[in-house]
């Protein structure tokens, strides 16, 4: 009898594994979590306008954010993550295992948090007629840049990548709840930069001075909003941003490794204007070069501009920090990114997390197993900033 029960109980504890495994049990989900004490959430649409020119006059252009006030709010300015390039603000709200997000681990610092679903993601609804085709999220390209580069070793620094929870396969419960998040993004990228800097200048003005997080694609977005408004961007956390500067990067492999776009980037840093000093007059393009040789092993040859270099308006009083994984595709050439805005008079500390012994991690850093202390490296930076302490 005592041998049919064990028999039974295996059988249960194995269908229980099992269901656990394929929906991700509620227990890993608050596992070591003690409760969040939130004062006030909620949601708000920022920026767009009725487009009278399109059928039913729909609103367009407004991104969709929502937000959490925790109640020991310790901090004076509230964190605004955007995310990257077919992806949601999920992102930031968990990851494909169960864990909690970097919005939860900003909250639990005594930050307010606002998560922002990009313009025509999410639920800031897509309108065809206004912003045009899309690019598709690709099973390929999720493997080869996102869940197992180590596999595929498309630049030098992929075999080190090992975070991503699971086996980084198709079929893997972490690898399908992280494709099932992504999303068609618009394909015009210059379109997408007017936009969002519209949107985020809207939203700023909504909620006031801020700190922007922004990841790979919407790094591109935190240079114009910052312009167009200067005194309400308090610091950038730029992580991965959209780069290199100048020409974008494709990795072709063993032995060249790295070829660039033939496209140019108009502003150095994106695909729309920026206001520099001395001012470009009309028609005047930026004069770009390229460094001789990379400036060590593994690394892209960086563009820069020909001197005597333009300075970014507003940007040299805002305090930018730029993060890198040992692993990414972006360990190549984030480098270079940091030599353009440095060059152009921001104040950029950038930091290498393999520097700090955080090691192994890609691209979606936020979604890895150590995604914690990548959050604490933020936050200690942040700490170090006289106006971001308490007051």
């Amino acid at each position: 009898m005592q041998h049919k029960q064990r028999s039974t109980g295996n059988r249960v504890a194995a269908r229980a594994a099992a269901i656990c495994a394929m929906f991700i049990c509620g227990a890993a989900i608050t596992a070591h979590a003690a409760p969040l004490h939130i004062a006030k959430q909620g949601y708000l649409f920022a920026g767009g306008h009725m487009d009278e020119s399109l059928p039913g006059s729909p609103m367009v252009g407004q991104l969709y954010a929502e937000y959490q006030i925790p109640v020991k709010l310790t901090h004076p300015y509230p964190v605004v993550m955007i995310h990257g390039g077919q992806q949601s603000g999920t992102n930031f709200t968990g990851t494909p295992d169960g864990r909690e997000g970097w919005a939860q681990y900003f909250l639990r610092k005594g930050y307010a948090v606002y998560v922002v679903d990009q313009i025509g993601r999410g639920r800031a609804a897509y309108n065809a007629k206004a912003y045009g085709e899309l690019t598709y999220p690709s099973k390929d390209f999720t493997e080869q840049r996102f869940a197992a580069p180590e596999r595929f070793k498309m630049w030098p620094q992929a075999h080190l990548h090992n975070q991503f929870p699971g086996s980084g396969y198709p079929g893997d419960p972490s690898f399908d709840a992280f494709f099932q998040s992504e999303e068609p993004s618009i394909k015009d990228f210059a379109l997408q930069q007017t936009l969002m800097q519209s949107a985020g200048a809207a939203l700023l003005d909504k909620i006031g001075p801020s700190i922007i997080l922004v990841h790979s694609q919407s790094g591109a977005f935190a240079w114009p909003v910052a312009q167009a408004r200067p005194k309400l961007v308090r610091a950038i956390l730029a992580v991965e941003p959209s780069g290199p500067p100048v020409h974008e990067v494709i990795d072709i492999g063993a032995p060249d490794w790295f070829k660039d776009d033939d496209k140019i980037k108009i502003s150095g840093l994106g695909n729309i204007p920026l206001e520099y000093d001395p001012p470009l007059a009309a028609g005047e393009s930026l004069s770009f070069r390229q460094a001789a040789a990379p400036a060590g092993p593994d690394l892209v040859r960086c563009w820069s501009q020909a001197e005597p270099a333009r300075k970014l308006v507003s940007l040299d009083r805002i305090p930018v920090l730029l993060l890198t994984t040992e692993a990414s595709y972006h360990a190549p050439y984030d480098d270079c990114t940091t030599a353009y805005l440095r060059q152009a008079g921001v104040k950029v500390d950038a930091i290498h997390l393999v520097d700090r012994g955080i090691r192994g991690n890609g691209h979606m850093m936020m979604l890895e197993k150590n995604n914690a202390d990548i959050a604490n490296v933020m936050v200690q930076w942040l700490a170090k900033l006289p106006e971001n302490k308490k007051k």
